[in-house]
């Protein structure tokens, strides 16, 4: 049950990790990291897989300044110097291995980083097996905090000028695992990227006698709800946030249980193959 409510959730990410393929549709999501990066004032991380060397496809790389003067944060033609006034730190990061998921894994255990921000195929039943997963196996190996940004879909934050839009977030709750760090995540993204106003519904697929614990806090003129459903869980999740559009569903994930969620992936993952909206997934051990 919900306890009184307590102080705002600060995240203080400082070191955000994005992937990209330099391809149109992964814009979005790099438009969420960069957002993201600035409010934080965070060290922003680009990081590339090729499978050869091309000098090239350095220039390639998503420019940070030119999102930055379509959001106009700087003027046309400024200096990289100006970026660092913002307090925003950019590396990008090229690597030349044929595995992408290996190649990222195995920088993410030699460099801590705080967030990561992916774009991701909803593809299903034989889609999935013609298209190599990055994300997934990604953010499950690495057991980071993981923001998803489904290809395809717009994300809360505007490519165009850089609005945001986090009017409505779902939090899907249960015992296991606890929902805590997942409802401080949110709280803590919405206050970093000053949302006022927004509507958080607690949602527990189960009964009123297995809703778990948590505390909120109710700055920023926020609203909290929450709501008990039953049935299959995926299937209720799909359906509120059908429902109610949410700009962001945010899940406390444990990975995979066992063998049939090994098959089938784990309620993040199946939610995220059809979700309407990015998801924030966030690791408890």
């Amino acid at each position: 049950m919900p306890r009184i409510p307590n102080d705002i959730n600060i995240l203080f990410l400082k070191n955000i990790f994005h992937p990209s393929d330099f391809t149109e549709e992964s814009e979005v999501a790099f438009a969420h990291a960069l957002k993201i990066a600035l409010a934080e004032k965070a060290n922003l991380n680009v990081f590339h897989v090729h499978q050869q060397r091309d000098d090239e496809e350095w220039t390639e790389f998503p420019s940070v300044r030119n999102l930055l003067v379509r959001w106009n944060l700087l003027s046309e033609g400024i200096s990289r110097d100006e970026v660092k006034k913002l307090g925003l730190g950019v590396r990008k990061i090229q690597s030349f291995k044929k595995d992408p998921v290996k190649s990222i894994v195995q920088y993410l255990e030699k460099h801590k980083m705080d967030l990561i921000i992916l774009a991701t195929h909803q593809q299903q039943g034989i889609d999935r097996w013609l298209h190599q997963a990055i994300a997934e196996p990604v953010a499950r190996d690495s057991r980071q905090m993981t923001l998803f940004i489904p290809q395809g879909k717009k994300g809360f934050v505007s490519l165009k000028d850089g609005e945001i839009s986090l009017r409505r977030i779902l939090i899907p709750v249960d015992q296991h695992p606890p929902p805590q760090a997942a409802i401080d995540a949110a709280s803590g993204l919405v206050h970093s990227l000053d949302g006022n106003g927004t509507e958080f519904t607690i949602l527990h697929v189960g009964s009123h006698h297995t809703l778990p614990s948590y505390y909120f806090s109710k700055g920023h003129n926020w609203k909290w709800e929450t709501m008990v459903d039953s049935g299959s869980v995926v299937e209720r999740l799909l359906k509120n946030a059908e429902d109610r559009s949410p700009d962001l569903i945010v899940m406390a994930t444990q990975g995979h249980q066992g063998f049939l969620d090994a098959l089938r992936g784990s309620t993040t993952e199946q939610v995220l193959r059809q979700a309407p909206c990015p998801i924030l997934a966030v690791p408890v051990e």
